[in-house]
């Protein structure tokens, strides 16, 4: 895997760069559609690469090795070939999954024990397996295995999990470098910087992921409640830190929003499940703002869903129909606000890229914000 970087804004620390994968290239900043059981829920592959635009999307370690299995994905020849997708794929560890489990895991040095979700049966994730299990299902990016913590949590909670993720991380890292890849393409390991909200545990966090040389890094345990502000500091003492040279992965962040804030703070890279799951609830992102489409002020609104954006989807479909459909509950509701979405987060973060190569992040940035956190 190779980044390179292109273009950096005047007065932010934003940036444009290049991710060359075996699987294709990522143009940064970007956002992926996150695909936690081999699915992008409601969108079909084809819509994914015409419609959306994705350049990548995500599988999720936990759900893939409960359902279908390692042995189907082995099978088909891993997750590419079983779901047909040809681009890039990045794998989370199933970390995160693991966790929220609750009152159905336990954690030690050696990794942790958790119940399946689906029926109930028991299961052993460690850092060495995680590893493998990433190897098998394909991923052109794959994540260390690490605890986050929830929040709120106190300094000591925080400092113990961070120190755990780190000799986490060097097992994962011994065990990644042992292997080769199982389909015959590349495969990178980024690591995952902690620390909950505590400057000097992020910072020390950031110091120990960067100084392990790998091909990109990411930010993991933000967006889990701590208001905004807050994860705008956290994200701003880490990108200070991490290599400028290597790509900067913000993980399960977030709102429009939010997105172009972190931009704006340096990252590269971002995945939520947000805009698919509120889709299917009848909440819109689009270029004005926020739209509830459940709301009886669109019943006989015949404009387009979005005009803001060249999306075939947006601008096809009126709000009204989309409101019938959604009311309906018809399950073409659900496409369409999921595949208008997407389009969005991708266009958004398409036109970030496009101003800070002509050197307007910043100026325009302000007024998007602004914008696309309004409720219509």
């Amino acid at each position: 895997m190779k980044f390179t970087l292109q273009h950096k804004d005047p007065k932010s620390d934003a940036r444009t760069g290049t991710l060359l994968t075996d699987h294709g290239e990522i143009q940064t900043p970007i956002f992926m559609p996150v695909g936690t059981a081999g699915s992008v829920k409601a969108v079909h592959q084809r819509e994914l690469t015409y419609d959306v635009k994705a350049q990548i999307i995500l599988g999720n370690t936990y759900h893939l090795y409960l359902r279908p299995g390692l042995e189907i994905l082995e099978a088909a020849g891993g997750l590419h070939k079983f779901n047909g997708w040809s681009k890039p794929l990045l794998t989370d560890s199933g970390g995160y999954q693991v966790f929220s489990l609750a009152e159905n895991r336990k954690i030690s040095e050696e990794g942790v024990v958790f119940k399946s979700h689906i029926d109930g049966s028991k299961h052993h994730f460690t850092p060495e397996n995680v590893m493998d299990i990433q190897r098998s299902i394909g991923a052109d990016i794959i994540m260390a295995f690490d605890e986050c913590t929830p929040y709120p949590c106190d300094w000591d909670y925080a400092k113990k999990s961070m120190e755990l993720t780190h000799r986490w991380l060097r097992r994962c890292q011994d065990r990644f470098d042992s292997m080769e890849g199982r389909y015959g393409y590349q495969q990178s390991l980024f690591p995952i910087v902690q620390g909950s909200v505590y400057k000097d545990l992020r910072e020390a966090s950031a110091n120990f992921v960067a100084k392990q040389g790998r091909d990109g890094n990411a930010i993991g345990g933000l967006s889990v409640g701590e208001p905004a502000e807050i994860m705008y500091e956290m994200t701003s003492w880490v990108t200070r830190i991490l290599p400028a040279d290597k790509p900067r992965y913000l993980m399960g962040v977030g709102t429009p929003a939010n997105i172009l804030e972190a931009i704006a703070l340096g990252v590269d890279m971002f995945d939520c499940v947000m805009p698919t799951r509120n889709a299917r609830n009848g909440m819109l992102f689009t270029s004005e703002g926020i739209i509830n489409i459940r709301n009886e002020k669109w019943k006989d609104d015949f404009s387009p869903i979005d005009e803001g954006f060249p999306s075939h989807v947006s601008q096809f479909y009126s709000k009204a129909y989309l409101r019938h459909l959604t009311i309906s509950k018809e399950i073409l509701g659900a496409q369409i606000s999921s595949i208008h979405n997407l389009s969005f987060y991708l266009w958004l973060v398409g036109e970030a890229r496009q101003k800070i190569q002509e050197g307007e992040f910043s100026s325009w940035k302000t007024k998007m914000v602004e914008k696309v956190s309004q409720r219509l």
